[in-house]
Order: C-alpha cells, then structure tokens, then sequence
C-alpha cells in the first residue's frame, strides 16, 4: 500500500479567467495543501481526501508559465478567503473526496473512473494519467456548475473564472 500527503506529493488547481476586464485578471496556480492519497495495489484500490480550508495561491500564470511575485501577498490572501467562503464554502463542505470505481490502460499510462464527491455533490469523473519525470501526472477538468459551485465573478460579470478548472495530481511512481 502507498500513502502519499503534501510532503511526497503535490495537487494543484489551475483557475482561467475570462469576461471584459480579463486583462486585469490572472489565471492562477493554487495548491492544496492538505491531502491523504491511498493506493491499494493489492485490493485494487484508490481513495483520496482533500481539505478545501487548505487550498492556497501559488503564483499567477501567463501563457501556461508561472510569473513568481504575482498576484501580491495581499491579494494572494483576498482570493483565498474568496474561494474558502464564497466558492467552495469550506466551513459547510469541509471535505473532497475521490474513492476509484475503475481503471484501464490508455497509451502510455492509464484512466481511471471513480467518485468525486465535492461541494456536497457526488459524480463521476475521468482522469487521464500518465507518466512523467519518476512521477504519475494525473489529470481532469472539472465543470464547477456541475458540482453546485458558481463560478467566481465580479464587477457584474465583466471579470470571472472560467467554469471549467483543471486539477492535477503528482505522485513518486512507485
């Protein structure tokens, strides 16, 4: 069994932005910083527990690229207590968490189906996994109106996060 948190692992969220003032905007890199993954190769098995309270912005992106320094420390906090308590509603869905239904090869690495339950909705994902530098890279894009999240927007929409966000999960290839 392999058990791996923030100190052998790394979960990232990357957030786009779009609408008129977009350019004032940032697309941003945020890691989740509390996390258990359990992989039971023996049982075929693999769940995943992730605290939303624990999401914390990394970085700005331009073009796919991390541009270190932005957003400022201030905003960093702003955003943060953004998608704690008007995005994800942490203090009412104070757990994400993924149990595996099924998995097959694909290429070079792998898809597995399992349950995502977030923000109090429970559905079906496909993640894509592959490998990569000693590393399983697994990927997704969430629709968040599929899980009852809004996404986040201001200045009567003309500054917003794209529906769609793209989560990525990192673990040593064992």
């Amino acid at each position: 069994m392999h058990k791996f948190d923030n100190g052998s692992a790394e979960v990232f969220v990357f957030t786009y932005k779009e609408g008129l003032l977009s350019a004032v905007a940032h697309d941003l890199k945020i890691r989740v910083n509390d996390f258990e993954i359990t992989v039971d190769e023996e049982n075929n098995d693999l769940t995943a527990r992730f605290n939303p309270a624990s999401l914390q912005v990394v970085n700005a992106m331009k073009e796919g690229r991390d541009t270190p320094g932005t957003p400022g420390d201030n905003d960093k906090k702003t955003i943060q207590d953004t998608i704690q308590n008007d995005v994800l509603h942490t203090k009412k869905f104070g757990e994400i968490t993924f149990e595996l239904e099924a998995h097959r090869a694909a290429g070079d690495g792998y898809q597995i189906k399992g349950d995502l339950n977030l923000h109090g909705q429970k559905k079906s994902v496909m993640v894509d996994v592959r490998q990569e530098n000693g590393h399983f890279v697994a990927e997704t894009t969430l629709h968040q109106p599929d899980f009852g999240i809004k996404p986040y927007s201001a200045m009567m929409g003309t500054l917003k996060i794209k529906p769609d966000v793209k989560i990525q999960v990192r673990v040593p290839r064992w």
